[in-house]
């Protein structure tokens, strides 16, 4: 396995200081790079080589270690200590089965409840994703898209869903990533969210939840298509669930 020292652009995350506690700082450079498979799947986490990329004491390394467990990106293994999970496609297809029920209904409950100011919210949202894909950066799709689902889940004016998806999000963003780094899938995706928000903007309830359920499957089979390889090359990987 390839030493955490040698793996490029792991140079960034050195923790400044800043407002933000230490421990959240510690959390949010692990957790996103992950999530950018600066740290890959399968890799093993060091805690010593986590202190020296860091710059941090041991003790913030292991909680924020700890965290990471917490929301599926991180298995410690016994005798092995901590590495980074892999999502299978069976717990992908789980995942995907409860976000098209709840996106399905957030598009829903959105294009009947949503403020003009939510509406516009949500077309920005979707120009600044627009300009995204023109990049073709993954990671800055998968932030934008990121954005785009956190406006909708705000405006469709429902705690109980959006607390619901956003505690898979860790999850989730993973799969995003997954699903967009598939060959000729980003412009799908980007058409497939037009859809969205033209029936949102419509205010028609029917149209967005059918454009909703038809993007999270879209996704899912795009995501399973690559996880499949993956586990084909790495059967026997620790498995991301929880």
């Amino acid at each position: 396995m390839t030493s955490q020292k040698e793996r490029g652009g792991l140079s960034s995350l050195k923790v400044s200081k800043s407002t933000v506690t230490l421990r959240q700082q510690v959390l949010d450079v692990l957790r996103r790079a992950i999530l950018e498979f600066r740290f890959k799947p399968g890799d093993r986490l060091i805690e010593r080589e986590l202190c020296e990329l860091t710059g941090v004491s041991r003790t913030s390394v292991r909680e924020a270690l700890r965290h990471l467990e917490s929301e599926g990106l991180v298995q410690n293994i016994p005798n092995k200590g901590p590495s980074v999970a892999i999502v299978t496609p069976e717990d992908a297809q789980h995942i995907y089965e409860v976000r098209e029920a709840l996106e399905g209904l957030a598009g829903r409950l959105f294009a009947e409840r949503a403020t003009t100011k939510e509406i516009n919210a949500l077309q920005s949202a979707l120009q600044k994703l627009e300009a995204a894909f023109a990049t073709g950066d993954t990671r800055e799709i998968v932030a934008e898209a990121t954005h785009f689902y956190d406006v909708l889940l705000e405006g469709c004016d429902n705690h109980l869903i959006r607390d619901m998806i956003r505690s898979l999000h860790a999850r989730v963003v993973f799969l995003r990533a997954t699903s967009m780094s598939q060959p000729g899938r980003a412009p799908g995706s980007l058409n497939e969210m037009t859809k969205i928000t033209e029936a949102i903007c419509r205010r028609d309830p029917d149209a967005a939840e059918t454009a909703c359920k038809e993007h999270v499957r879209l996704a899912r089979n795009a995501a399973l298509d690559m996880l499949r390889r993956q586990d084909a090359i790495q059967p026997h990987s620790p498995r991301l669930t929880g």
